[in-house]
């Protein structure tokens, strides 16, 4: 007669999805994002407030992978923030001027026609909807902010402290305009900031070499007594010979710098004589020699005798006077800041050709006769090479704040640790800041021009689109202290970007927490922000330091790599190896309709989960290999919930605790604690790291394996909940989603109430894992009973064992022997002492612990069983052998386990559970 005993057993039952339902996505985001945001503004203290400012997107296009990592990373630490008991605040922003918005609202060539006004309100279109795109896929990832609140550079309100900022600025003296050199970018046709620049290496200058004839000192051929070699008399004319890889500067040319004690070399060639640098010898020889002259060297002469020489540029017409040679500590290519400088201290101005129209329409980039290999700066927008020019720009002094910003940095913490030598650097190596730029989409820098072209700085505010719109004559832009004193003209110029967003700390009454961006944000807007603060605090905070005043805007500042492809190469446009935020969430290997790749149900915890396990300090790969593996890491989490929610019980919260169960949660206690303080640490990926070894090695491999045949077959007790409650706290932070979808298919007795969702607010029996604080005790600490101490010290010894018993189960398998680890006796042979005494204390468990079905300790192994398999192993310096041998007794039908009397019948443990329950066929 056969029996089942299926009604008798507590198989897992879960209403929990293998795969999240598409259709409920959006209302779990928005429970653990938008709901938890507000939640916590009310439930978590506000003397405890956590501020991350955020680093403005630019809002000029879709996201990619970068802008995904930037802001999970964000939410990842909010989270954690929010678990320790913190009230976050954390207010999204966007960038909204610029040149890239404006050329992509504007077509270029239509945009010269086009009334400032005009491509303004164009420009403001184009950004206004980019960020409410952007604000969509920021909040499909999960992100819990204050969207409500969100900000732009462009806001009314924002422009207005930024312009107060400026002035504020320009009345201290650290805002003023001057005419001097300036990158300048042809191609956008605007002044740029050292940090608007990249730089390319394979960059070809067209360069050329000049001669300036050398005018004589006193008459004809009067210099010959000053220069060795020509002491015999000259009939010739005598030159300079100059290479440049800028020859367009040649008609500015003012001056030819020497070094006092650099060699000069006196060279004849035919009839004239050169004067050439000694270490440019050979290349001016190469060229005069390509030409077939001889060239004979006559002479060498210091630099110092040189600046007693005159040389006339006749590039600046018939009437140009002698120029001078001068001492310049440098060596210099040509048209640039240290030329301007050695000019500007000798009081000598630029210089201008006597008909400039010729030149017109000639491009600076073009010309020169010698091709030349260097590094070279670009603009980084526009990928074309910019050129050095001298116009009149507005600049922010720096090197008057230099010692006061160098003081706040080292306030702040760092992660990592070297980003405090790249701020430094950059801060070091600055002394002013081109703040201006020819576009109409922007901040316009409020200067009224007189018509001799000084300009005087005016308080009003009518808003930055009427500053533009309004008629140039318009009295209400004339402050009445100087009306009637000339013709004054508004000005055309606007701010740097990077003063726009380098501003937005005037948003805060205090300083912020962190500010988390990538890398190249140190020349940027770390700097940017860092300057702005500092300049109008600095006079406040004598002394102060950032963790009482601010002078700092940021407490913390982290920074993290780009993105790469699976061959180690940033991704960018021109290789075509971008991959989107939103490809990263599609299904590996599947297409969907019309080839396009199906999206993947596994959502935002997977694009989430490659940022939590990625090292961000570095450079992060993100590749369909990569995407795979957390695909996998993500299913085993979902497996697990399944299997947890489907197998706890009420009862199990009063039954008593067993060893393993003990274990479980010493071993829980452990991993909870190594993530929590690599959560601390913002070391996300070694806090994934530690889950996934504590889930696989501990949780799967050992606790699930050794409570099945209690939950199944017996009282139905263990730690599970405490084990689920735990798993959720850690995975909270970097799976939210998950987590929420977790919580929706908990066991009904786990609600308040009936147990079902009613109309109103739900009665919860267990706080929610995402407002759980992350420290608070998982399981009753009076339900324990063994020593965490001793089974700290025990569970190694358990763990060996356990590792060499399944070594020996698998050569066992090998041979086909048995399947089930249930189909076999163990008898373990140790060493007396400490480690048979730690396997005795648990000897009624040690069946249960490495799931088989009978374990003796130092038992006899004998000779004639039909098979045998053994593993030695080393436990504290004792020789250990694992044997695995044929069951003992009978297979209970129920439990499976090989401990009843007789075939087919049940074994006492299953016996007495049964009882009355069971059905006879």
């Amino acid at each position: 007669m056969s029996k089942s005993w299926a009604s008798t057993l507590r198989l897992p039952k879960s209403t929990f999805p293998p795969r999240p339902l598409p259709q409920a996505r959006e209302q779990y985001i928005q429970r653990c994002a938008d709901d938890l945001y507000k939640w916590q503004a009310v439930n978590r203290p506000a003397d405890a407030e956590f501020v991350l400012h955020d680093g403005p997107p630019y809002a000029n296009g879709s996201l990619h992978a970068g802008h995904a990592l930037n802001k999970i990373l964000k939410d990842i630490i909010l989270r954690v923030k929010v678990q320790q008991g913190r009230r976050v605040s954390y207010i999204p922003g966007w960038d909204c001027h610029g040149l890239p918005i404006e050329l992509k609202a504007v077509d270029a060539t239509q945009g010269k026609t086009m009334a400032p006004g005009a491509i303004r309100g164009a420009a403001r279109r184009l950004a206004a909807d980019t960020v409410l795109e952007q604000m969509r896929s920021f909040r499909s990832y999960a992100v819990m902010a204050d969207w409500d609140a969100c900000w732009s550079t462009m806001d009314a309100a924002y422009e207005m402290r930024q312009l107060r900022l400026f002035q504020a600025m320009a009345r201290r003296g650290l805002v003023y305009r001057r005419f001097k050199p300036v990158y300048w970018s042809p191609s956008s046709g605007t002044a740029l900031a050292e940090a608007e620049l990249e730089y390319n290496e394979a960059h070809m200058s067209r360069a050329a070499f000049v001669r300036f004839p050398v005018a004589a000192v006193s008459g004809g051929g009067g210099y010959v007594g000053l220069l060795p070699g020509l002491e015999g008399g000259f009939e010739g004319m005598l030159f300079a010979a100059v290479w440049t890889t800028t020859p367009w500067t040649l008609p500015a040319n003012r001056a030819i710098a020497v070094h006092d004690d650099l060699g000069y070399a006196v060279v004849k060639v035919g009839q004239d004589a050169y004067l050439v640098a000694e270490n440019c010898l050979e290349r001016v020889a190469g060229v005069l020699a390509g030409r077939g002259e001889t060239v004979e060297v006559v002479g060498t002469v210091k630099g110092s005798q040189l600046t007693q020489l005159r040389y006339v540029n006749v590039l600046r017409g018939k009437s140009a006077e002698p120029q001078p040679f001068i001492h310049g500590s440098f060596v210099t290519d040509g048209h640039g800041f240290d030329d301007y400088l050695a000019c500007l201290s000798l009081g000598i101005p630029e210089a201008y050709p006597d008909q400039p129209g010729r030149l017109q329409g000639v491009s600076v980039l073009d010309g020169g006769s010698v091709a030349y290999r260097h590094k070279y700066p670009y603009d980084w927008r526009t990928k074309q090479p910019i050129i050095i020019r001298a116009t009149a720009q507005w600049f922010a002094d720096v090197g008057t704040i230099k010692a006061d910003a160098l003081r706040a940095i080292d306030e702040v913490r760092f992660v990592p640790e070297n980003g405090r030598n790249r701020l430094e650097a950059f801060v070091k190596g600055r002394s002013e800041w081109c703040i201006s730029r020819q576009r109409a989409w922007g901040v316009p820098i409020p200067a009224l021009y007189e018509p001799s072209g000084n300009a005087v700085m005016t308080d009003a505010e009518r808003g930055t689109d009427a500053w533009w719109t309004d008629a140039p004559e318009d009295p209400a832009w004339i402050p009445e202290s100087l009306r009637g004193k000339a013709e004054y003209t508004r000005g055309r110029d606007t701010m740097d970007v990077w003063f726009d967003s380098g501003t937005s700390w005037t948003m805060m009454d205090r300083q912020a927490d962190l500010y988390l961006e990538g890398s190249d944000q140190h020349r940027g807007w770390f700097q940017s922000s860092l300057l702005t603060r500092v300049a109008a605090m600095a006079d406040h905070t004598a002394g102060a330091t950032t963790n009482t005043l601010g002078l700092s805007p940021f407490k913390t500042l982290i920074t993290h790599g780009f993105t790469l492809d699976q061959d180690g190469k940033k991704m960018s446009k021109s290789l075509g190896n971008i991959i989107s935020a939103d490809q990263a969430k599609k299904k590996s290997g599947n297409s969907g309709t019309n080839g396009a790749p199906a999206f993947d149900a596994l959502g935002p915890d997977a694009l989430r989960l490659w940022v939590a396990s990625s090292d961000y300090t570095t450079d992060i790969v993100l590749s369909e290999p990569v995407l795979k593996t957390n695909h996998q890491a993500l299913l085993k989490y979902r497996t697990t919930v399944k299997m947890l929610t489907g197998s706890m019980h009420a009862s199990a919260r009063t039954a008593p605790l067993t060893a393993v169960d003990q274990i479980a949660l010493v071993q829980l206690a452990d991993a909870m604690a190594e993530v929590g303080r690599h959560y601390d640490a913002h070391e996300f990926n070694r806090a994934f790291g530690a889950l996934n070894r504590w889930l696989a090695n501990d949780l799967s491999a050992f606790y699930l394996e050794a409570l099945k045949d209690r939950l199944y077959c017996d009282d139905g007790g263990g730690v599970l909940e405490p084990v689920f409650t735990g798993f959720l706290r850690m995975l909270a932070p970097v799976t939210p989603v998950l987590v929420e979808e977790a919580w929706e298919h908990r066991p009904g007795w786990m609600r308040g109430g009936d147990g079902e969702r009613g109309a109103g607010v739900e009665e919860e029996v267990v706080v929610h894992p995402l407002r759980q604080l992350y420290w608070d005790p998982v399981v009753d600490e009076s339900r324990l009973t063994l020593d965490r101490k001793q089974l700290r010290e025990d569970v190694p010894v358990l763990m060996r064992a356990h590792a060499a018993i399944k070594a020996a189960l698998e050569l066992a398998r090998g041979d086909k022997v048995l399947g089930s680890s249930l189909q076999c006796a163990v008898v373990l042979e140790v060493p007396e002492g400490r480690v048979l005494e730690a396997l005795g204390r648990y000897g009624e468990e040690l069946e249960a612990m490495f799931v088989v079905s009978s374990v003796e300790l130092n038992g006899a192994v004998p000779d004639g069983a039909e098979w045998k398999y053994c593993e030695e192993f080393e436990l504290e310096g004792g020789q250990c052998t694992a044997w695995v041998l044929p069951p003992k007794q009978a297979k209970c039908p129920r439990c499976w386990r090989y401990v009843a009397p007789k075939k087919d019948e049940l074994c006492g443990r299953c016996e007495e559970v049964v009882g009355a329950a069971v059905q006879v066929r």
